[in-house]
């Protein structure tokens, strides 16, 4: 199947980060883009000023007259998101239309060109959105896909020159819905492999099957770049591709003489013989191996290591990852999308190592009632290193609720010296009342909702 042939390209879901990052390619190519989503965000309305036409109710008469009128020409690309009643895609079906999920379609997208694809349980938004970056700064012919908006250029489609053979592709492989096993990388890079998903694969064995897969998929005579922790794992047999592995402190690429100035980091980077004094743009200790991984891959798309150090002194972050919202005199507010316990155990701990002696108050809205459920020790343990917890409501997102599932599970096993349940109504009012100096907000739904209104409300009391 080609792609050629559409002229409309119509979108269920158009909102969603992956989603829009395509929506945004098939505008840059000339096409007609349209679509559904369900609730109007920022994102929306940036898409809606670049040219798209967007409406959030479920209703046929709101479906654009070109795609009704020209079935052959349009096609349709859905999210796994979008409920079986879904009023538009079931006439869509029942119509003929040539409908795929959005991971057949990067698949397709990507067979022709050489494909950098990043998979792991965290750190692929970060890490691909790296390579990115190095390759767009270093001027090689390129594009990015990728799961979050970059600092750097406000947008989740990152483009460098005009399309053509030799063009580098850059994607975030989704392990969710198995999504990435429509992709065949020549270089592939797997940050990590923890349980998650289980409502999808019921099992962690299950999710290191489909990893293995993924890994099974590189192109013959490709490269594997993996972390240490999960090489011997996922790769241990894997003899068709070069293993390149790398970790913090151990592997073939590590870092050293770690020292943090002014919030970030500043390190030596070990394995392509020794690059001092590399400085990281972004803060946290996970963050350097993101670096030391999309190091590795952009060195073997061919950019050299001065170029490399000086991307990622230049590399300002992801929107929603370790983002600094406010950094006063007396306060700072860092917003993060951690939802998964190790996650979280690694914003905090860095946290605390930049914030040594100071207060850390963590506001964290849990996400999904799947994934509480089935890692509420962890999500207690890792919360417990904060000094305050404020826990929200469970953010529902796809799901139905779960009888005895909620956020007062956790609050048991929390050992914070101060926790605290709260809710969206309440949230501000409770936060107004306390005496801050460090805080964060983690979660991946609506949490950054109140980004905005806590940065104010910090700014006007301790900063003004």
């Amino acid at each position: 199947m080609t792609l050629e042939k559409y002229d409309n390209i119509y979108f269920l879901g158009i909102g969603g980060i992956g989603m829009s990052a395509l929506a945004r390619w098939f505008m840059k190519e000339g096409l007609r883009v349209s679509g559904y989503d369900k609730t109007s965000t920022t994102l929306t309305d940036e898409l809606q000023k670049e040219g798209m036409r967007i409406h959030f109710e479920d209703k046929l008469e709101l479906i654009p007259e070109e795609v009704k009128q020209q079935k052959d020409k349009t096609l349709v690309i859905f999210t796994p998101a979008i409920p079986k009643d879904h009023v538009e895609h079931n006439y869509l079906k029942q119509n003929g239309y040539t409908i795929l999920k959005r991971s057949e379609v990067l698949g397709l997208l990507t067979k022709d060109y050489k494909t950098v694809a990043v998979a792991g349980t965290h750190g692929k938004t970060t890490t691909s959105s790296m390579v990115a970056h190095i390759l767009k700064s270093s001027g090689k012919s390129m594009v990015g896909f990728l799961g979050g908006i970059t600092t750097n250029y406000a947008s989740n489609l990152v483009m460098e020159g005009d399309v053509k053979k030799d063009t580098l592709v850059v994607v975030e492989a989704d392990e969710f819905d198995r999504s990435f096993l429509r992709l065949f990388p020549q270089i592939a890079v797997v940050t990590s492999a923890d349980a998650d998903h289980l409502d999808i694969y019921g099992d962690h064995e299950s999710l290191i099957v489909s990893f293995k897969e993924f890994i099974s998929q590189i192109n013959r005579g490709g490269d594997l770049i993996i972390h240490e922790s999960i090489a011997e794992l996922l790769a241990d047999k894997v003899d068709h591709v070069k293993k390149h592995i790398y970790s913090m402190s151990r592997g073939q690429f590590f870092a050293g003489n770690i020292t943090a100035r002014g919030g970030f980091f500043q390190f030596d980077l070990h394995g392509f013989g020794k690059v001092e004094h590399v400085q990281l743009g972004v803060p946290g200790f996970h963050n350097i191996e993101n670096a030391i991984a999309a190091s590795v891959a952009a060195n073997l798309c061919g950019v050299g290591l001065p170029t490399i150090a000086k991307a990622l002194e230049s590399f300002r972050g992801v929107k929603r990852r370790f983002e600094y919202v406010l950094r006063g005199k007396k306060v700072v507010f860092v917003d993060d999308y951690a939802h998964h316990p190790t996650e979280i155990e690694a914003f905090l701990r860095s946290m605390k190592s930049l914030y040594p002696g100071r207060k850390l108050t963590a506001i964290f809205q849990p996400h999904l009632f799947t994934r509480t459920r089935d890692f509420a020790a962890g999500f207690s343990k890792s919360l417990s290193l904060a000094d305050e917890v404020l826990l929200m409501d469970i953010y529902p997102a796809r799901e139905l609720p779960i009888p005895g599932v909620d956020s007062d599970m956790l609050m048991t096993d929390i050992t914070s010296a101060v926790k605290i349940r709260c809710n969206k109504k309440d949230l501000m009012e409770k936060l107004e009342k306390m005496d801050l100096d460090v805080v964060v907000t983690v979660g991946a739904g609506d949490i950054d909702t109140f980004v905005k209104p806590i940065g104010e409300m910090l700014k006007r009391k301790y900063e003004d």
